[in-house]
């Protein structure tokens, strides 16, 4: 792990164990093998994270169909999450990084306790081939989808 820097493009995605909105615990490397989606969001139930959360539920079915897992990370509760899930239709695992540990791995904790807003796009041999930061919430699920359509054609 490298400290407070941000992961970067072709480093080994830090491997981490977290438990997802429904329960399940969810580790990163089982999905070894296939495109995977980390986007990391600040709060649930904000203005932005729910923009952006909807918009990735909403192109869900290109990301399934394409076989691209997608994981929605923040420091939430596991309890949070569900409520955030079940509320907006979100068919896909969001995960609570409650105690910051995989916040802090790939270097996108703020001071204020909460994760920046970033996306790592995986590929399936475990190495982060794409960052996607500095964007507008609803904006930002189009983009990992137009990335990932160039790079898995």
């Amino acid at each position: 792990m490298n400290g407070d820097l941000m992961v970067t493009e072709g480093e080994d995605a830090p491997d981490f164990e977290l438990q997802s909105h429904d329960g399940e615990a969810i580790r990163l490397s089982n999905y070894r093998g296939k495109w995977v989606v980390l986007y990391f969001f600040p709060k649930a139930f904000t203005s932005g994270c729910t923009r952006e959360t909807q918009e990735f539920a909403r192109l869900w079915n290109d990301f399934e169909g394409r076989g691209i897992t997608v994981f929605g990370i923040s420091t939430d509760t596991v309890s949070t999450q569900r409520r955030f899930a079940e509320k907006y239709g979100v068919k896909f695992k969001l995960l609570s990084d409650h105690n910051k540990d995989v916040s802090r791995a790939y270097g996108v904790l703020r001071l204020t306790g909460t994760a920046e807003r970033v996306t790592f796009i995986i590929s399936p041999e475990g190495k982060v081939a794409k960052v996607i930061k500095n964007v507008k919430p609803e904006e930002h699920p189009v983009r990992v989808l137009e990335y990932l359509n160039q790079v898995t054609k």
